[in-house]
């Protein structure tokens, strides 16, 4: 079949891992960008890309790349596509758009004029328009522009690849399970060893855990995917791709989830019964404080609260009680631990071997490791064990983190109000009874000087009443 042009949409950190799966799974050409990665295959391999990957959120496919430097320059380009090769006029549809653009104000406005393009197409070709649905559509086009580099795009996969189709209900902030499965895969834990979440909540590590652990495409529980309405779509082809559990496996080792919330236990196992996995996975009510001592290595992957629900005081003794069980717990195994807080990471009292920066939605976040190992740590560098980091991305840990604080300091200072106005804008910040303004006199001079017009705070020949005769009184130590 005749390759073409594909891009995986993905979350920021997580690009690596996603062009690692695509390499794997045959892909050509593979380049990684910002939250994507750009590959070449067939039909089959896009069908693949959809049914197969664990952190793609989405499978675009170029079918037009143009200049533009105006939303009337895309109109007009648009409207010359002959649209009958992608839709009909029975097919609804929705056009998504990106921008990062001088030219081009608002992404939203670029998007109308795609859609008006299309429905002016069809009108001026047939005498009717498709129609447009935001909610359910047939088909949706996407269109990115870059300064005045556009494309256009077919999306493959419809809802976002993270909705697995497993999930029954969820818990307040659930982690989302492209982000799970990556931080899973940037372990490099493989399934030959035992596996916890002690604060699992509604279970989405043990189950992409378990996914991963038997080689279970995340595909398996979608309903459907957009390519099945495209005009070209093979069903036969995919239909093989589908039915084929040949590089499926059988795992040896547990998978256990624990949480105190016995309300999580049941939301967890209730999706872990959706997906087939409640013979692979062990849940129990349990808190985080009564974590036994683990006989065989294991690794820990989790995700504890970031303070949204918890004052101060009672999030760092969270903290401080995971390192404490860590450390006498977890002997022999290492935990991987994603955070907001640095503050937290301090008081787990442990030194990580690697930190990864990644966003847990808005929040920009760390995924730290932690080797725990019997004895002095100088003893253990000088054995001949040493802290793995081969296989771990390296990055400076810090960037997303202060990227993302840069870029709100920036945007509030556009938005704040000056600390001064002008005398023409400034209003009266009290009022007299007799409704003139408390902080003026009769006259109209400030009322903070005195009938001889000078200012009541100063003396005739001293300086003013703030100051001492040495210093200012609020730098004065004594």
């Amino acid at each position: 079949m005749t390759e073409f042009e594909m891009i995986a949409k993905t979350f920021q950190g997580l690009e690596e891992i996603l062009a690692k799966e695509l390499i794997d799974l045959g892909a050509n050409g593979v380049a990684i960008g910002n939250r994507m990665v750009s590959f070449k295959g067939d039909k089959a391999l896009m069908y693949k890309a959809n049914f197969h990957l664990r952190t793609a959120i989405r499978i675009l496919k170029p079918f037009l790349h143009f200049k533009a430097d105006s939303a009337d320059d895309v109109y007009e380009i648009c409207r010359k596509v002959e649209w009958e090769k992608y839709m009909d006029l029975s097919d609804s549809f929705a056009v998504d758009s990106v921008v990062y653009s001088e030219d081009f104000r608002h992404s939203k406005f670029v998007a109308y004029r795609v859609k008006d393009a299309i429905a002016d197409y069809f009108r001026d070709k047939y005498g009717k328009r498709p129609n447009v649905s935001v909610a359910n559509p047939d088909l949706t086009f996407h269109i990115h522009i870059s300064h005045d580099d556009c494309s256009l795009s077919l999306d493959s996969s419809g809802e976002s690849l993270h909705k697995r189709g497993y999930r029954q209900e969820a818990m307040e902030a659930p982690l989302n399970e492209v982000l799970a499965a990556g931080m899973i895969l940037m372990s490099g834990w493989d399934g030959k060893c035992d596996f916890v979440d002690p604060m699992c909540g509604s279970g989405t590590i043990p189950i992409e855990a378990a996914l991963i652990a038997r080689n279970m495409a995340p595909g398996l529980f979608r309903s459907h995917f957009a390519f099945e309405k495209w005009k070209d779509f093979d069903r036969d082809l995919f239909e093989e791709i589908y039915n084929d559990d040949s590089q499926e496996r059988e795992f040896e080792f547990t998978i256990k989830g624990y949480d105190k919330d016995p309300k999580a236990i049941l939301t967890a196992m209730r999706n872990a019964k959706a997906a087939g996995l409640l013979d692979t996975i062990q849940f129990e009510q349990r808190d985080f404080k009564d974590f036994e001592p683990v006989k065989e290595r294991t690794v820990i992957i989790t995700n504890p609260p970031y303070g949204e629900r918890l004052v101060e005081e009672n999030l760092l003794g969270l903290y401080e009680m995971i390192g404490e069980r860590l450390k006498h717990a977890l002997i022999g195994g290492e935990a991987w631990i994603i955070s907001y807080h640095y503050e937290c990471f301090d008081k787990i009292g442990l030194k990580p071997s690697a930190k990864i920066p990644l966003f847990n939605g808005a929040l920009p976040c760390e995924l730290r490791k932690y080797e725990i190992f019997d004895g002095r740590y100088n003893e253990f560098r000088g054995g001949d064990r040493r802290l793995k980091k081969d296989d771990v991305p390296t990055r400076r840990s810090g960037t997303l983190r202060h990227k993302a604080r840069l870029a709100e300091r920036e945007e509030a200072r556009k938005t704040e109000k000056p600390f001064r106005k002008s005398s023409e804008e400034r209003k009266p910040f009290r009022k007299s009874e007799e409704g003139k303004p408390f902080r003026k006199s009769e006259g109209g001079k400030p009322f903070h000087k005195s009938e001889g017009g000078k200012p009541f705070h100063k003396s005739e020949g001293k300086k003013p009443f703030r100051k001492t005769e040495k210093k200012p009184f609020r730098n004065n130590k004594k």
